[in-house]
């Protein structure tokens, strides 16, 4: 379908216009009166029944044609105006990055953990780059006051702990506490602690018990320490190494704009002679839309893998882009569209590396039961999307600590293509205490109020 609008001073001075453009087959979607006169939107090969579908919902309270054709042109405006801001914003990074230079290669952008350096509950030294865009502002006022009580509180439990300990095991005075019924206290709270954090209930276990002999916080550092040496990352050098990546995973959890995100950030450097975008979603009516838009936009090549168009074939055709980044269907795991999908990747005579996009939002139990479904695609690593809405990461990374997933990248915004950053292991569990913090002077402030 074709829209397009007409200004005039009159309408007969419209309808005029449209005849000329667009002839009599024109459909008429909306007309109303302007400061200086009028506009028409109008459409070729418009089918009722096709807008009734890509409006869904919306289309519900639309009772009469004239009302579904005027919310059929506010949604194809709306898109436009989307279209036109997106392109300013990129016109916008040009102009500003002017002599952009490519980030560094994957070589010296390595990973380095800081596995001496990790976060108490109330020091951090997160960077200042990821502090801006990905930790949610807390109280300016009574921040280090609020620290300090927590600490008091932190300690006078592990003493309460120890001294109960000591009564129940020595009733008479002057006995000493029993140094494995001290451990087993602080383990305890470790285990508490790390589960406040985010972690499950067997990973905060198998965390606390590796504790050794020593102070809560000390004890808290260690096992922060084990938890970002046994994250994978590093993985987020695509432009650098090139190839076919796939993204899959529920629909919502930011798959397409993940793409965008990427694929804005690789045009910005390298240009988008060597880049394509690849759909293999045939099942939802007008899914391939957005990802036509980023393409668009970009001015790079979409390429739609239906019952015509095989993936191999369309591969095929792109064999000379230096990087493919393909677009899936969100279907659950019940539909037997989803399994086609992950054995013609699986099964693909091109070199597919598929990755796993986890919404930081979702429960524990729902990324296991995503990972168990996509993983007979082959996954070879994941992407962390929605950092910016969670309430706290620990599920996020035990996922990826316990599935052994690498982390290539991680988004944290709806910006493209800034909020798209390489995922850093240390950064991620700096930031999660920094969210755990958050967390409690909340708390705090409610209990306070």
């Amino acid at each position: 379908m074709k829209v397009k609008r007409f200004f005039a001073a009159t309408m007969s001075a419209a309808l005029r216009q449209v005849r000329e453009s667009m002839g009599d087959d024109a459909v008429i979607l909306s007309s109303r009166r302007i400061d200086d006169g009028v506009e028409i939107v109008t459409a070729l090969d418009y089918d009722e029944n096709m807008a009734r579908q890509k409006l869904g919902e919306a289309a519900a309270d639309a009772t009469s044609d004239g009302r579904l054709a005027e919310l059929q042109a506010e949604q194809h405006l709306r898109l436009q105006e989307e279209l036109g801001r997106s392109r300013s914003r990129i016109r916008q990074l040009r102009e500003q990055r002017g002599g952009y230079e490519p980030r560094q290669r994957s070589e010296e952008v390595r990973e380095r953990l800081d596995t001496e350096n990790l976060p108490s509950l109330s020091e951090t030294r997160e960077p200042e780059a990821l502090r801006a865009s990905m930790t949610p502002a807390g109280p300016a006022a009574g921040g280090d006051e609020l620290a300090a009580m927590r600490r008091e509180l932190d300690s006078l439990r592990a003493m309460i702990s120890e001294q109960g300990s000591a009564r129940r095991s020595a009733p008479l005075a002057g006995l000493q506490a029993d140094p494995q019924e001290t451990l087993d206290a602080v383990r305890k709270r470790l285990a508490e602690r790390l589960e406040e954090f985010g972690l499950s209930g067997t990973l905060a276990a198998s965390l606390a018990r590796q504790g050794g002999r020593g102070k809560l916080e000390d004890n808290w550092k260690r096992a922060l320490r084990t938890l970002a040496a046994g994250l994978k990352t590093g993985g987020g050098d695509w432009a650098t190494r090139g190839g076919i990546y796939a993204l899959v995973g529920p629909t919502g959890s930011g798959k397409t704009t993940t793409i965008g995100k990427i694929a804005a950030q690789y045009v910005l450097e390298h240009g988008a002679d060597s880049l394509a975008l690849v759909t293999t979603d045939r099942y939802r009516v007008a899914a391939h839309e957005q990802l036509f838009v980023f393409g668009r936009i970009l001015n790079v090549p979409v390429r739609v893998v239906d019952d015509s168009h095989s993936l191999d074939e369309v591969l095929d055709e792109l064999e000379d882009r230096h990087l493919v980044l393909i677009d899936t269907a969100g279907l659950s795991g019940a539909d037997p569209g989803c399994q086609e999908q992950l054995s013609e990747l699986a099964s693909s005579r091109h070199r597919v590396s598929p990755h796993l996009v986890v919404p930081a939002t979702s429960q524990s139990r729902i990324m296991k039961s995503m990972w168990h479904c996509y993983k007979m695609a082959g996954l070879a690593g994941c992407i962390m999307t929605k950092l910016d809405e969670a309430l706290t990461l620990g599920e996020v990374l035990g996922f990826a600590l316990e599935t052994a997933l690498p982390v290539a990248w991680i988004t944290d915004g709806q910006k493209i293509p800034q909020d798209l950053h390489p995922a850093n292991a240390a950064s991620l569990v700096r930031l999660g205490v920094e969210r755990l913090r958050d967390v409690r002077k909340q708390q705090a402030m409610a209990e306070g109020a």
